[in-house]
């Protein structure tokens, strides 16, 4: 009975029981099965079986081949002579630059001084901003090499000595530097973008001579010369094996032709002939005859070609640019067509149905906001006026960029209803009765237009009609503007100007200083600007206002004894920053980097390193937009105290009013500071009116580059405006003041509690 009532008990159990035992059984079986296969392989006798057909070499034992140098992760040891003194390494910032990345293409044009001024200058005005790297190579040069062209003379004008020293050129200053090199004559006309998109489709790691395949006068009829009028393209690997025969080559072979003779050259000493096909990329070319007709030009040779040749005059190269890029722009919106077609079709199959198809077809949604907080305004404007002025002033005039908008939109808005109801109605613009916009990120810039428009008939009759249209300038692709290359090695000079009011908050801002930049052996020096009243300035020699700071610059010195610190005495009533500039300007190199600074900004390595890769000589200046902390008495009101990290969205702002921190260099200021010299003609009053930003703004034409900064941090003070500056800086200064009290919250808070006390 005991054994029967067990029984009963485990009864509904015995499935699960008999499920894991068999589960745990099966686990073991595929274990060992696994284990003993594993066991066969490694012990496995013979040899390793080959590669599989049209394998790379590296798929055999797991090992990269010998033309795979460039793919094996190279791992290089640290090691520091003991003997010489230590150093710091400076690493360089982009990832790009650590791992030895090539960049894809370079392109080095052979000119004349004949043609220099002509049919190069036609080249670098067509093709020159779609590549990233483009040089001219010419025997001799002219007097005057024209704007914006880079140009490299070799001294003698014999076409093969052209062609052997501008190869040698190439591989000694941008073999390491790049993956394809294409070489082109200035008579030659080059689809940059088809031959951008010929190489990205290429593979690297081949020896590589592509282009117009022609065979030699008399020679074996299976050796092929790329014909240099048609460019052709040279890989990187190629141009390495090549260049340790290049003296021979010159002194062996007798050409006339230089690409025949470079042809001859990469045949004899590497066995590799010119294709004009290759992994199924072909190069298209075709050669242009007299009096061609290019408008009526539609022949499959002409607009698939990569290259046109011979190209006799300017005119004929700018005919060719203008038709190839009307060709490109048919196939692009033959191509945008084609997708919005696909994109209605597939829409249909969605759950949400036709209705999910958003306007216009293939561009995002608008913007969808998750509360009243994030909500898009629009803008209203007329064709003369501005309803949300940048000042924030209600109404201001339209003007500038701004007008050249609106008057476009409108016009395009007319121009797309004519096209719709053509030729039944012709409409004709009378007046913009109101006019919307609105700038959505995640789209593009959306406008809304209530035009009053006069609508003519075949036979004559017209009407006048309002009618709402809607528009969007979609944002395009995002495109990666070429820039210099800068370092963070460049040494920043700063320079702090010092009035009265500012004593303070120095001891402060030379603290952050020593332990920023001074601890941390940063590449950065300090220059003080005393700014006397002339009040002080007569009593100096009694009672120095500025004392105490020079002798926190005395303690500073003695503790970094390789550390001097100098600075400059000016007497003033009204501290123009432009005059200070020109003060210190004159004291300096002209290559050094400048940081005019206040007084109340925390130094930080972070933003050091940012001034220097965001200022460029002869390109580009920055000026950071500092983060403004607010009043503590106002956000906090005794309750708590400010985190040690910061809290952007709660205690302070990014004062977008002050201008007083800079990064330029000095040849860049001096050369706007010479120009407005010359339009002010000694007006000096005109100055004190005036920002470093306004002097670089007007007078500089390089890049203004004004950018928030989360590491520029400064700590809440209300700073002193003078009255006797202009009105616009005076009235930027008071601004700053009241908005960097604290947030609208905190305000109406204030202002609650306070009005609770009163009543109370």
């Amino acid at each position: 009975m005991r054994l029967g009532a067990v029984l009963s008990a485990l009864r509904p159990a015995l499935p699960l029981l008999l499920g894991l035992s068999l589960g745990c059984s099966l686990s073991l079986l595929r274990a060992s099965w696994s284990h003993g296969a594993a066991e066969e392989r490694c012990l496995a006798p013979g040899p390793p079986a080959p590669p599989a057909r049209g394998a790379p070499p590296e798929a055999a034992e797991g090992r990269p081949g010998p033309g795979h140098e460039d793919f094996r992760p190279r791992i290089v040891p640290y090691y520091r002579d003991p003997n010489k003194p230590y150093k710091k390494v400076l690493r360089t910032r982009y990832i790009q630059t650590e791992l030895g990345f090539h960049e894809r293409l370079f392109v080095a044009v052979l000119t004349s001084k004949a043609t220099l001024n002509t049919l190069a200058v036609a080249v670098n005005k067509t093709v020159a901003h779609h590549f990233p790297r483009l040089l001219y190579f010419t025997g001799l040069r002219s007097a005057k090499v024209p704007h914006g062209m880079v140009l490299v003379a070799h001294g003698d004008e014999r076409p093969i000595w052209l062609m052997y020293e501008t190869v040698n050129y190439i591989h000694q200053h941008f073999g390491s530097d790049y993956d394809w090199f294409y070489i082109m004559q200035d008579d030659t006309y080059a689809q940059a973008e088809q031959v951008k998109a010929l190489v990205t489709h290429l593979s690297i790691n081949q020896d590589v001579y592509l282009g117009r395949a022609e065979e030699f006068i008399g020679g074996d009829e299976q050796a092929r010369y790329c014909h240099g009028g048609f460019g052709y393209l040279l890989s990187r690997s190629l141009l390495l094996k090549l260049h340790p025969h290049l003296d021979s080559c010159r002194n062996e072979i007798l050409s006339v032709r230089p690409d025949e003779w470079l042809g001859r050259c990469i045949i004899d000493f590497l066995g590799i002939t010119c294709v004009s096909q290759l992994q199924g990329q072909h190069y298209h070319t075709y050669e242009l005859a007299k009096n061609t007709d290019l408008e009526k030009e539609e022949e499959e040779d002409f607009q698939a070609a990569l290259a046109v040749h011979p190209v006799s005059d300017m005119t004929l190269m700018y005919r060719l640019h203008k038709q190839f890029s009307r060709i490109q722009l048919d196939r692009i919106y033959q191509e945008i067509q084609d997708l919005q077609m696909q994109i209605r079709n597939l829409t249909a199959l969605t759950p949400a149905g036709e209705a999910g198809v958003t306007w216009p077809v293939g561009i995002n949604a608008p913007f969808l906001p998750k509360s009243r907080f994030e909500v898009i305004s629009w803008d209203y404007f007329t064709e003369q006026h501005l309803f949300s002025c940048p000042d924030g002033s209600p109404k201001c005039e339209l003007s500038g960029a701004s007008k050249a908008d609106v008057s476009e939109i409108i016009e395009s808005a007319v121009e797309q209803l004519n096209r719709l109801y053509q030729p039944l109605l012709r409409f004709s613009k009378r007046q913009l009765l109101n006019g919307y916009r609105r700038f959505d990120p995640t789209r593009g810039m959306e406008y809304t237009l209530d035009l009053l428009l006069e609508a003519a008939t075949q036979k004559g009759h017209s009407h006048v009609l309002a009618k709402r249209v809607s528009l969007v300038r979609p944002l395009s692709k995002v495109e990666i503007i070429p820039m210099p290359y800068v370092t963070e090695a460049t040494r920043v000079q700063l320079v702090l100007p010092l009035t009265v009011q500012d004593l303070d908050f120095v001891a402060n801002f030379l603290d952050m200083f020593a332990m920023n930049t001074l601890d941390t052996h940063d590449n950065a020096l300090l220059t003080l600007l005393f700014i006397y009243h002339p009040y002080d300035a007569q009593r100096v020699g009694q009672v120095d206002v500025f004392a105490g700071v020079k002798a926190m610059v005395g303690e500073l010195e003695k503790r970094y004894a390789e550390v001097k610190i100098p600075w400059i005495s000016v007497k003033t009533e009204v501290p123009s920053q432009v005059k200070l500039m020109d003060i210190v300007s004159k004291k300096h190199p002209v290559d050094t980097l400048f940081f005019l600074a206040s007084v109340w900004t925390e130094i930080n390595m972070e933003f050091l390193n940012r001034c220097r890769m965001n200022t460029i000589s002869n390109w580009q200046v920055f000026f950071p937009v500092h983060f403004q902390e607010f009043n503590p008495a106002l956000v906090y009101r005794g309750e708590q105290t400010a985190s040690s990290s910061t809290d952007f969205l709660r205690d302070g702002h990014f004062d977008r009013h002050s201008f007083a921190e800079a990064c330029f260099y000095n040849s860049d200021y001096m050369t706007a500071r010479t120009k407005l010299a010359a339009d002010i003609l000694d007006r000096d009053e005109v100055l004190e009116s005036m920002e470093v930003f306004d002097v670089f703004l007007h007078y500089s034409g390089l890049h203004l580059f004004r950018a928030v900064e989360p590491g520029l941090v400064q700590k809440y003070t209300l700073r002193s405006c003078n009255p006797r500056l202009s009105e616009e800086l005076y009235h930027r200064c008071v601004l700053s003041n009241l908005e960097g009290l604290a947030s609208r919250s905190h305000l109406a808070m204030a202002l609650f509690e306070q009005e609770q006390a009163n009543s109370t």
